[in-house]
């Protein structure tokens, strides 16, 4: 008995040595405080600040990586904060314990809150591309994950549960992004992109493209295609698949997008066809931002830019439903609408 006693002591020594040269092994090899350099040095080559609320700890289990905690990032003036985040992960590959390697496999943020108004603010101190450069392709080394997310503008909420997750983006190499969120009035939507981005002599193609929109028991649309990119509005796409709503016949969908000339603005052509509803409309994404940022700053109400026609029987979204609803317009006369029947927002 006292020789089994004495083993086991020995052999719990000995596991706790281990535990404890395994944590300091860690710490030592990863080297928490190199990759949090690397990630201001990162944020400040783009003109943005990083900062940590508690230093790195290092974890090997599933894989090597770094847990972040508030994790802020600041434009280059200060101010309010682009994103402010509760907690984040750094994923390394197992060949960073070798002690030299510093990429980052994936980055995976939680509780993270979005200011769309201080994103715009840091975007416009970004100097201006000429409009005959060619397309460029952001490329993601790591792909990234974000749960628990809420996108703001400046006290209001847009969108909230956000949930993101996308691989690496890189020429010649498939990407996909899957996004989840529910808006303010608590309508949830989910996107999932897949496509195989070529970059080129400064043309971007979007090849085998799929995108699929829907929001749970209310509609969803599925649309295969492809899309270029040459700079500037020098955008073209054309997609085409089919949109389901409830219990009801699918209707056909085109999708496709005209770029600017010098007469025309960058125009997206949208044609449905069903059983309930047609509809053959252009619109400028351009101007129809504007008219959407009119709107939300308590502008005076007014239809969308667009051309073209469409006669709907109903439309229920977001909880507005309109009755017998068509639409109008051409080059030379403003949108108009009409209605049989109107409600307001559903229960």
């Amino acid at each position: 008995m006292n020789r089994l006693r004495t083993f086991l002591l020995a052999a719990g020594g000995f596991l706790a040595a281990l535990i404890i040269a395994a944590i300091i092994a860690t710490y030592v090899v990863l080297q928490p405080d190199r990759f949090t350099s690397l990630l201001q040095a990162r944020a400040k080559a783009v003109g943005l600040s990083l900062t940590l609320s508690s230093p790195a700890t290092p974890t090997l289990w599933p894989k090597p990586a770094l847990e972040l905690d508030g994790v802020t990032v600041r434009g280059p003036n200060g101010g309010t904060p682009l994103i402010v985040a509760s907690r984040g992960k750094l994923v390394l590959p197992w060949r960073t314990l070798m002690g030299r390697d510093t990429s980052i496999s994936r980055l995976e943020v939680e509780g993270a809150r979005i200011d769309i108004d201080a994103v715009a603010a840091y975007l416009d101190t970004l100097p201006e591309r000429s409009s005959t450069a060619g397309a460029t392709l952001p490329t993601i080394d790591a792909g990234f994950r974000i749960s628990r997310g809420t996108l703001l503008r400046g006290n209001r909420l847009l969108l909230s549960d956000v949930e993101a997750d996308a691989g690496r983006l890189a020429s010649g190499r498939r990407f996909s992004l899957s996004l989840a969120a529910d808006t303010a009035d608590g309508h949830p939507y989910q996107l999932v992109l897949a496509t195989l981005p070529i970059l080129r002599a400064g043309v971007l193609s979007l090849d085998d493209v799929t995108l699929d929109i829907a929001s749970p028991n209310n509609f969803e649309t599925n649309l295969k295609g492809s899309a270029t990119w040459r700079g500037g509005a020098d955008v073209g796409a054309s997609l085409a698949g089919r949109l389901v709503r409830g219990q009801g016949a699918p209707y056909t969908v085109a999708l496709n997008v005209t770029p600017a000339n010098q007469e025309d603005p960058l125009y997206v052509a949208l044609k449905v066809d069903g059983e309930s509803g047609h509809a053959d409309l252009r619109v400028p994404p351009i101007a129809l931002a504007d008219w959407w940022a009119g709107m939300q700053a308590g502008g005076p109400p007014a239809l969308p830019p667009m051309l073209g026609s469409a006669d709907v029987q109903a439309v229920d979204a977001a909880g507005v439903q309109v009755k017998g609803l068509r639409i109008r317009a051409t080059p030379n006369v403003p949108v108009s609408a009409s209605t049989t029947g109107t409600s307001g927002a559903g229960p």
